[in-house]
C-alpha cells in the first residue's frame, strides 16, 4: 500500500495551483521547478509538460527521491512511475477538472506526457 500524506498537506496540495519539485542532477546539483499537482483517491500526481524531456522529470527517474515546496515548507517525497492505464486515465480527468480554466491543460493530457505520470509520497 503506498504512502500518503497526512490530511492537512493533502488540502494544501489539492487547493494550489503549482508547487516547487525539487531534484538532482547526476552531478548532485539541485533543481526546482514549477509543476501542477493533482490527486487521486489521496493520492498525489504530476506530470512533465515537455514529456519524457523535461529535466526535473528525467533526474526524478534516476534519482527517485525528491523534494517538494508546499506554502514555504519542504517535504521529502519518493516519486513512483505509474504505468497503469486505468490510473493514467484518472489522473487525466482529475487535471481536466482541477485546471479546467486554463488554457494549457490539454498540454498535459497529451500522449506525451501520459508516460511521465509519477505518484508523489512522502519519503
Amino acid at each position: 500500500m503506498p504512502k500518503q500524506f497526512d490530511a492537512p498537506v493533502l488540502n494544501q496540495l489539492n487547493t494550489r495551483e503549482e508547487i516547487q519539485i525539487e531534484t538532482q542532477s547526476a552531478t548532485g546539483r539541485t533543481h526546482r521547478t514549477t509543476v501542477w499537482v493533482v490527486a487521486v483517491d489521496n493520492d498525489e500526481y504530476v506530470r512533465s509538460l515537455r514529456g519524457r524531456s523535461g529535466r526535473w522529470y528525467r533526474e526524478i527517474t534516476e534519482n527517485p527521491q525528491g523534494a517538494i515546496q508546499v506554502d514555504g515548507r519542504r517535504l521529502s517525497v519518493r516519486a513512483i512511475p505509474i504505468t497503469d492505464p486505468a490510473t493514467i486515465t484518472r489522473v487525466n480527468n482529475a487535471y481536466l477538472q482541477k485546471y479546467r480554466n486554463s488554457p494549457d491543460v490539454k498540454s498535459m493530457v497529451r500522449e506525451e506526457t501520459l508516460p511521465t505520470t509519477l505518484r508523489l509520497e512522502p519519503a
